[in-house]
């Protein structure tokens, strides 16, 4: 169940117009979402609460390798884009390969950009995807932040 959900880029852009032209608002948010926790569950339902459609961009094992280090990820992109694809609340779910998702956003176009609160200016975090998201004209959304909540002390608790 959900497989159905999981697109290359070619069918996800085919979507994409299908859904503006049904006029869905299409929403985008991404990560590494290795082992999927209670704060990826909460800021994907916040997601989806910014339009029609939730696409979630699932970061390839290779750039989690470059974000996270040599030990991550724990559980493959094709096993974590199947996980996101039985959720109720994702529509459709793609890998990327890059570090950011400057290149998949300016391909797909979504109306929203959701990003963490730790990104919202003017004290968070830089989004190096901004200008690309202001370039095709759509805007960017900030969702909770659960600073608790993360993969990686989560695989720190197991490991002590």
């Amino acid at each position: 169940m959900g497989v159905e959900k999981i697109l290359d880029w070619p069918s996800l852009l085919r979507r994409r117009e299908e859904w503006q032209c049904a006029g869905k608002v299409v929403v985008w948010t991404n990560g590494c979402f290795d082992i999927l926790h209670v704060g990826h569950i909460r800021s994907l339902n916040a997601s989806r609460r910014f339009g029609d459609v939730l696409v979630v961009g699932v970061n390839s094992d290779a750039s989690v390798r470059q974000l996270k280090g040599p030990s991550r990820p724990v559980v493959t992109a094709a096993e974590r884009m199947e996980i996101l694809a039985s959720l109720e609340c994702v529509d459709a779910v793609a890998v990327f390969d890059e570090l950011t998702p400057e290149r998949a956003l300016g391909e797909l176009k979504p109306d929203v950009h959701c990003k963490g609160a730790d990104y919202r200016p003017p004290n968070g975090k830089p989004i190096p995807e901004a200008a690309t998201v202001a370039r095709y004209g759509g805007r960017i959304e900030f969702i909770p932040f659960e600073v608790a909540t993360s993969t990686s002390s989560l695989i720190r608790s197991i490991q002590e």
